[in-house]
């Protein structure tokens, strides 16, 4: 059951950053909407509503939840990079994928959405000195964040979820 909710294991702070790394992590959330689209390919209806594991989440509302996540994180980034450690609202994931444009929806627009969220969310990394990474925001669950933590966090978040997918595709 761990190496299905984690199948590429549980997500771990790099403290040690260098300009490779971050380059390697900026190219995971540049990547991320081409992955998420080879692994969705020629997915039927049936496939897209299956859960990644019992109790989780389908398909289609992982590939919506990917869309929502990302977009509340790269508001976070604009936040943190116009503020002074600006407090951040949560929202409740396991609400948001039982909304109406998630439920029997095509996962097409959350894919579109993703490819133009992350060229400008890649577009703002490769803007940034490393000192713009300290920045931070604060979040009333999990503290003050850096910004440096946010780009792995993602990094790891969107390769974790179309690892999800991949598992389904390969046991189905």
């Amino acid at each position: 059951m761990e190496n299905l909710r984690y199948p590429i294991g549980k997500f771990a702070f790099d403290a040690e950053v260098t300009p490779e790394k971050r380059a390697a992590w900026i190219q995971d959330i540049e990547g991320l909407p081409g992955k998420l689209r080879g692994a969705l390919a020629e997915l039927s209806a049936r496939q897209l509503d299956i859960p990644y594991r019992d109790g989780g989440w389908t398909v289609r509302q992982l590939t919506h939840h990917i869309a929502d996540s990302h977009l509340n994180s790269f508001v976070r980034w604009k936040l943190a990079l116009t503020e002074s450690s600006p407090a951040i609202k949560p929202y409740d994931q396991d609400e948001w994928v039982t909304t109406g444009d998630v439920t029997g929806v095509d996962v097409e627009p959350s894919l579109r959405l993703l490819e133009g969220l992350h060229t400008r969310w890649v577009r703002l990394l490769a803007s940034l000195s490393p000192s713009d990474f300290q920045r931070t925001f604060n979040h009333p669950e999990s503290g003050v964040v850096t910004l440096e933590r946010q780009l792995q966090l993602y990094a790891w978040h969107g390769r974790h979820h179309v690892a999800h997918i991949l598992s389904v595709r390969e046991r189905v």
